[in-house]
């Protein structure tokens, strides 16, 4: 794949993963932010099997799209955008280099994001002044480590939700209908 095409790819999935990204923050906010999160734009998290332009383009999308969230609250959105980002750079990472096992690939924004992100989200929700997990009950004033297995909990089920609910589909579709041979030259 030559550079300028790799390039081009990467700031199309940026531009894919962003704006869907944004638009869940903007007009869901609930599902796209939170202990139970269903960001729509993980489902593109399956284009990282078939180019490797995905793993840098997935996370300069999400880099953006945490960058400009509605609903931050600034200087603390920032281990979002940075540690959010980074989950899904590994994320896309693990997809890429398992792409030949698809069910194992597509563990890889699963396990990183519910990882990664349960780590600080308790401090951003309690920045929002929250004093329990919505929905949950469960005290963010209480020991950091039970909190944080909740969270991955959480996490891990509403990414597993996207990535395999309407990832699979996704990718399903793009194999019927040639489109990935065009990612991969």
């Amino acid at each position: 794949m030559s550079r300028t095409r790799f390039i081009a790819q990467a700031g199309v999935i940026a531009a894919v993963y962003g704006s869907l990204t944004w638009l869940t923050l903007a007009f869901g906010g609930v599902l796209a932010w939170g202990p139970i999160q269903f960001r729509i734009s993980e489902a593109a998290t399956v284009l990282a099997l078939f180019t490797p332009a995905a793993i840098p383009g997935l996370a300069i999308g999400s880099v953006v799209a945490n960058l400009f969230n509605p609903q931050a609250i600034w200087p603390l959105s920032l281990l979002d955008v940075v540690l959010g980002s980074l989950g899904t750079l590994l994320g896309a990472a693990w997809t890429w280099r398992f792409r030949t096992r698809t069910a194992l690939a597509l563990l890889g924004p699963v396990v990183a994001n519910a990882l990664i992100v349960a780590a600080y989200l308790p401090i951003l929700l309690r920045a929002f002044g929250l004093s329990a997990l919505p929905g949950l009950g469960v005290s963010l004033t209480g020991a950091w480590l039970p909190l944080y297995l909740v969270c991955v909990a959480t996490i891990g089920i509403g990414e597993a939700a996207v990535v395999y609910g309407l990832g699979l589909p996704l990718l399903l579709a793009l194999r019927r209908t040639g489109i990935v041979g065009l990612l991969g030259k």
